[in-house]
């Protein structure tokens, strides 16, 4: 079922591992915006996107979150639910799941032995070689419309929207979550602009949801909502939250939208989640009002209580206690400073943190700096990192205005040797949080947790 390569040799790829490394050998053709090669591969294998109902999910911080909620809450209601999602914490089969299971390694294969002939027919035409990220949305769709049919297909932007490849797809309603500065480089360097790709998800008719808070996001997605005749509903207007109460373990909020009020208890913690947790809530009564879902609030509510999502205020270790957050934008840093001093008790912050090199990390540090007693700065084992003494001399410029007085700096380029200067100095009354990049989380959670087969990335 191989391609034909020179001499008309058949290839196929033999095993997972040989899988996993064909698709990750096409992240060296980047991230490259548009839909011709994904929509010429859907064609070419029938476009199996129109069998199946998308719930797609765009935002700047918050989506796995989202998409985390929305699959535990229409699973726990009955659905059979298929979840795409991107970057993964541990296995690269993280990012296809049904019923929050892993696609099984051996169709993983089977999939990818599909694809190659037209990844390399494709390569070799004008519009290039397929991306990484491609070759896994052509893999999900193929997954979910002819290996295990689910009911609903909760589907995770990549970057942006309007030119993302998940684009392919008409969903039946549309989530995006907040608009915030993240992937610059690609969207635009102003909120406007960011809005606009991930506008690009709003199809004509089909209702989209969304948290969004900035005015000039807002404007953005009214206009886009108005063009498309699509009916927009917008925290603060159609639909409210309040948090009322939480601990470390559990907290609870009240939803009110069109159709009624609800109390939900999470176990994901911050403030931040309680606005997702609000997003989802109005997605899932879009469902029942007007798409004949049957969504009984004890399974509503017992799905949102049950959600978990890896590296987001994760506590992995209790004696030192050492809390994990992807937190990597301006946004996320602001929403993890205001949750932690809300969340836990304790003496002395130990905060650790590494990053892929990218503009923003001066606004980070500015949100983080004011709660950090001690700041231990490393390297993410990734190939876009940040350098460790560039990202050093950001904190000794905003230290002054931005830290603590006696706030201790550490730098350390080695992740393993930096988190094992985290835990000795973490005592029993402190707290250790590891924040930055997915990438060096999944690395930390896996050493924490002792997984050995952690194999990280996008």
């Amino acid at each position: 079922m191989g391609a034909h390569t020179e001499k008309g040799n058949k290839r196929s790829l033999q095993d997972y591992n040989e899988a996993v490394e064909w698709i990750n050998g096409l992240i060296a053709f980047g991230i490259r915006p548009g839909l011709g090669r994904i929509e010429l591969m859907m064609e070419r294998l029938g476009n199996p996107q129109r069998k199946l109902k998308f719930i797609h999910v765009a935002g700047t911080n918050g989506k796995g979150s989202s998409c985390a909620f929305l699959t535990a809450a229409l699973m726990k209601a009955g659905f059979d639910v298929g979840t795409f999602t991107s970057p993964y914490i541990t296995k690269f089969t993280n990012r296809f799941q049904f019923n929050g299971q892993d696609i099984p390694e051996a169709t993983l294969v089977s999939l990818s032995n599909r694809i190659l002939p037209l990844v390399e027919e494709i390569a070799d035409s004008e519009l290039g070689s397929p991306t990484m990220f491609e070759v896994s949305t052509a893999i999900a769709i193929l997954y979910f419309a002819e290996e295990c049919y689910p009911d609903v297909v909760v589907w995770e932007t990549g970057l942006g929207g309007r030119m993302d490849v998940t684009n392919i797809v008409t969903p039946i309603v549309s989530l995006i979550t907040n608009i915030g500065m993240d992937h610059t480089d690609v969207l635009g360097d102003t909120i406007e602009q960011i809005a606009r790709e991930k506008a690009g998800i709003i199809k004509p008719g089909v209702p989209v949801v969304s948290c969004a808070e900035q005015p000039e996001a807002i404007e953005v997605l009214r206009q886009t909502a108005q063009e498309q005749r699509s009916t927009l509903y917008l925290l603060g207007e159609q639909f409210t939250y309040e948090r009322l109460e939480g601990d470390d373990h559990e907290q609870s909020m009240d939803f009110q939208g069109p159709f009624r009020e609800l109390v939900l208890k999470l176990s994901l913690l911050g403030e931040h989640q309680c606005k997702n947790a609000a997003g989802v809530m109005m997605v899932l009564e879009v469902l029942r009002q007007y798409m004949a879902f049957v969504l009984e609030d004890e399974a509503v509510l017992s799905g949102f209580r049950s959600t978990a999502w890896a590296g987001r205020l994760e506590q992995v270790n209790s004696e030192p206690r050492i809390v994990l957050d992807g937190a990597h934008n301006p946004e996320g840093a602001q929403m993890l400073a205001r949750s932690i001093p809300d969340i836990y008790k304790y003496r002395k912050l130990n905060l650790m943190m590494g990053m892929l090199a990218n503009k923003h990390h001066r606004g980070y540090l500015e949100h983080i700096l004011p709660i950090v007693d001690t700041l231990i700065l490393t390297e993410p084992d990734f190939r876009k990192k940040m350098d460790v003494e560039a990202l050093h001399s950001i904190v000794e410029q905003l230290k002054e205005t931005k830290a603590k007085e006696n706030l201790e700096i550490i730098v350390e380029r080695d992740w393993k040797k930096a988190l094992e200067l985290l835990m000795s100095r973490t005592e029993r009354e402190d707290l250790g949080v590891v924040t930055g990049t997915l990438y060096m989380i999944s690395d930390v959670r896996a050493t924490l947790l002792h997984h050995t087969d952690s194999e990280k990335g996008w």
